[in-house]
C-alpha cells in the first residue's frame, strides 16, 4: 500500500518577537496561512526495520538531518512500530526559505504515516510530536489559519484569510533562522505588527486591512544582513503587489495580489532578475 501527503508551504502574515525565554527560544506571535504551492510525499511499507528517504532534488539531505527521516524515526520509536518505511519527497518548495518546507514535509510524514500504520493517532498528540520536531510543525500538521504563540507551537485556529494570488520570490541565497534569531534585539524595534489587529483584518474579510496589517520584525536583521532581500521587497511593490513582505526570517518575500490582471507583470518582472518566483493561490 502506498499513502500519498500534499505538504504546502506557510507564509506568515504577521510575525512579532517578544522577548527571549529562558529555555533560549524566543516568544512570538504569528499568523500564518498556507499557500498552494507544497512538496508531495509517497511513503510505502518496507518489511526491513528500516527508514529510506529519496527524493528528485539533488540538494535535501537524505539522512538524519532530513526532518522527514526524523517525523519516521520518532513515530516509529514512540509507537513501537518494527516495519519500515520509503518515503519519496517530491520537491517543489524552496529550501531555506522561510516557507517551512522541511517542517511541512515533517508534518505530512507524520499524518501519511499515521495513516499507513492505522495508528489512530488524534491530531492534539501529533501535534505534540511536531513541536519535538520544530516550532512551525504543529501549524503544518493541520494546515488552515492559526494564531501561534509561545515559541510557535501553540495554536489558535482562526479563518482564512480573503482569497487572493501570492507571489513568492527568493534570492539565491541560504538564511540561517538561528543567525536571524540570535542577532535580534526586540529593544531595537519601532513598530511591531499586531495580531490582534490581523486578525479582526481577516475576520472582516478586507484585503485592504489584511495588507496594511502586515509586518514581520525579523525583516529589521535579514534586511540588513542580505541587501538583495530588500532589492526583491522594493521591486515587488514596484511592481504593483498589494502588500509585501518576507516571510519568516527570510530570504523568500511574498507579495499579496487581489487583481489576476496584475499577477503577469509581477511575476515576470521578478523573473527578469529573479530564477525561483512562483505565482500561486492562498490555499483556503
Amino acid at each position: 500500500m502506498k499513502i500519498y501527503e500534499k505538504a504546502p508551504a506557510k507564509i506568515n502574515l504577521m510575525l512579532d518577537v517578544l522577548h527571549k525565554r529562558s529555555d533560549g527560544f524566543h516568544e512570538v506571535e504569528m499568523i500564518m496561512t498556507m499557500v498552494d504551492l507544497a512538496d508531495r510525499l509517497e511513503m510505502s511499507e518496507l518489511p526491513r526495520d528500516t527508514i529510506v528517504i529519496s527524493s528528485q532534488a539533488g540538494y535535501i539531505p537524505l539522512d538524519e538531518k532530513n526532518l522527514a527521516f526524523q517525523a519516521a524515526r520518532l513515530i516509529k520509536e514512540r509507537y513501537n512500530v518494527r516495519t519500515g518505511v520509503h518515503i519519496h519527497l517530491d520537491k517543489k518548495i524552496p529550501v531555506a526559505a522561510g516557507l517551512a518546507g522541511g517542517s511541512s514535509d515533517a508534518a505530512a510524514a507524520l499524518r501519511g504515516l499515521n495513516r499507513l500504520w492505522r495508528l489512530n493517532i488524534p491530531d492534539q498528540e501529533l501535534q505534540e510530536l511536531g513541536a519535538e520536531l520544530g516550532s512551525d510543525v504543529p501549524f503544518c500538521i493541520t494546515g488552515g489559519t492559526a494564531l501561534a504563540t509561545g515559541r510557535g507551537e501553540k495554536l489558535t485556529p482562526i479563518p482564512n484569510p480573503p482569497q487572493c494570488w501570492v507571489i513568492l520570490a527568493k534570492p539565491p541565497i541560504n538564511v540561517s533562522t538561528a543567525d536571524v534569531y540570535g542577532r535580534f534585539r526586540s529593544d531595537k524595534i519601532v513598530r511591531h505588527p499586531s495580531a490582534a489587529k490581523m486578525e479582526q483584518a481577516i475576520r472582516n474579510q478586507s484585503f485592504t486591512e489584511v495588507c496594511s496589517q502586515m509586518g514581520n520584525v525579523l525583516e529589521d536583521v535579514t534586511l540588513k544582513l542580505y541587501p538583495e532581500v530588500q532589492h526583491l521587497k522594493n521591486a515587488m511593490i514596484r511592481l504593483g503587489a498589494d502588500g509585501v513582505l518576507m516571510s519568516g526570517s527570510g530570504p523568500t518575500v511574498f507579495g499579496l495580489v487581489s487583481k489576476e490582471s496584475k499577477v503577469a507583470r509581477i511575476y515576470n518582472g521578478l523573473r527578469g532578475f529573479c530564477k525561483e518566483v512562483y505565482a500561486v493561490r492562498m490555499l483556503t
